[in-house]
């Protein structure tokens, strides 16, 4: 059931997520968003970052959505999840969607392209390693999907003016 969604789907639910991201940063926080998709379509978790707010420099929405989803769903469940992320998973994230199972990975701007955005800026120091490479070196299938570059404009626009 992994992957099952057609683009028209994965764009949908990365839209969402690129609304996430806006929240959170309206709310004080760095504007980067996600959803847990379950395997017939439901949104069961939303999630915006939260570092700045929490005093959390772990509080990147990904991980924190997948350390909430672990909570409430077994491995099993959450293998036949997607999470859906306005930006690429930084290491840290994919390590965290690697351990909680989660079976999917879709997002819409790059990390290469996140960089471009914030440079040098000390808040968000961006590795310039792929989620694809931190999954390649793992023992787990994960599907990866991404970058949407139709939706690249969206994500820029949450960004715009915010690592100046």
């Amino acid at each position: 059931m992994r992957g099952q969604f057609d683009e028209l789907d994965h764009i949908k639910f990365l839209r969402l997520a690129i609304e996430i991201s806006s929240k959170a940063r309206k709310s004080g926080n760095t504007p980067f968003g996600a959803v847990l998709v379950g395997p017939t379509g439901d949104v069961l978790l939303e999630q915006g970052n939260v570092e700045i707010t929490e005093k959390r420099c772990t509080g990147h929405a990904e991980l924190v959505l997948v350390e909430r989803a672990s909570r409430i769903y077994d491995k099993e469940f959450l293998w036949q999840c997607t999470l859906y992320t306005s930006v690429e998973p930084c290491a840290m994230c994919t390590g965290a969607i690697y351990w909680s199972n989660v079976g999917t990975i879709v997002y819409a701007l790059s990390e290469r392209q996140l960089l471009a955005l914030t440079r040098d800026h000390p808040q968000n120091p961006t590795l310039d390693l792929p989620c694809r490479e931190v999954i390649a070196r793992g023992q787990k299938d994960i599907c990866v999907i991404g970058p949407f570059d139709e939706l690249a404009n969206e994500v820029i626009e949450v960004h715009k003016g915010y690592w100046e």
